[in-house]
């Protein structure tokens, strides 16, 4: 994967649903390994990790009985892609370069410690006319 001029290389999909077994057997039934199911008290979801051979990453996220992020999304549509994961080697200097282009991004979820990426720092940005982005903080 290269690099943009906005110092970002892409990671994964973010497939929001209700049902986590529903998603791992459609997944699985393509070809992907996903893993175990993880629990983030920071971002209040339940995640698991889906790698294929030749096909993007996919990160199964889903609500808790808790509110969390998820809870407007999953009710309109359970089963979407809502975004797009990057990796940066710093997710302030990718942002300052996205709007130093013009283009609108706002927080959405300020960087903070993730379970599933080994404690990276990840934040979440809507991006006018894109939609929401993460990005994992590689440094």
């Amino acid at each position: 994967m290269t690099v943009t001029d906005f110092g970002l290389t892409f990671d994964h999909f973010g497939l929001a649903v209700s049902n986590v077994a529903g998603a791992r057997n459609v997944l699985e039934g393509m070809g992907y390994e996903c893993g175990e199911e993880v629990y983030d008290p920071l971002q209040e979801v339940l995640l698991v990790w889906c790698e294929h051979a030749t096909m993007p990453a996919v990160e199964i996220v889903a609500p808790t009985d808790k509110p969390g992020p998820l809870d407007n999304i999953v009710v309109e549509n359970s089963g979407s892609i809502y975004h797009l994961c990057y990796r940066a080697a710093n997710i302030g200097e990718s942002v300052a370069a996205i709007k130093a282009a013009g283009i609108r991004v706002l927080p959405v979820v300020p960087p903070k410690p993730a379970v599933l990426f080994g404690g990276k720092s990840v934040g979440f940005y809507q991006v006018k006319g894109f939609g929401l982005i993460e990005i994992v903080e590689e440094a």
